[in-house]
């Protein structure tokens, strides 16, 4: 499984890499810091199975217009791409936005934890099993 981290704080990035690499979730990582360039690079093999950590707040290209951009390929992406928000907003309005979108399984608060990281894995898992 490939992980996607898309978000342009650098900082934030290393800080989710590594948290992802103690907790083994996954052997292939790669960071973005431009959602367009993850993007690009998603819609290219879109069933390939992927976890993307994606932050709302960017330039250029914000997480919900990442999530807009990735609708034609939706049907394609059900099944093998699973997104998480990744966000320091408490705003209740986007939670309530993210459930308009069918491929994010979940909005996380920043910094994500490492409980939450095993309650992700254990999803996968399940999910796998059926």
């Amino acid at each position: 499984m490939t992980t996607f981290l898309i978000d342009d704080d650098s900082l934030s990035n290393y800080l989710t890499e590594t948290l992802l690499k103690m907790e083994d979730f996954s052997s292939d990582i790669r960071t973005f810091e431009a959602a367009d360039e993850a993007l690009a690079e998603l819609v290219q093999q879109p069933e390939q199975a992927r976890v993307v950590f994606l932050d709302l707040n960017m330039p250029l290209m914000n997480g919900w217009e990442f999530l807009d951009a990735l609708a034609p390929y939706r049907s394609r992406l059900l099944g093998h791409c699973r997104i998480y928000i990744l966000t320091s907003s408490l705003a209740l309005s986007d939670l309530n936005r993210s459930h308009d979108y069918e491929l994010v399984a979940g909005l996380i608060h920043k910094p994500i934890d490492s409980g939450e990281i095993r309650a992700i894995q254990a999803s996968l898992a399940q999910t796998s099993a059926e």
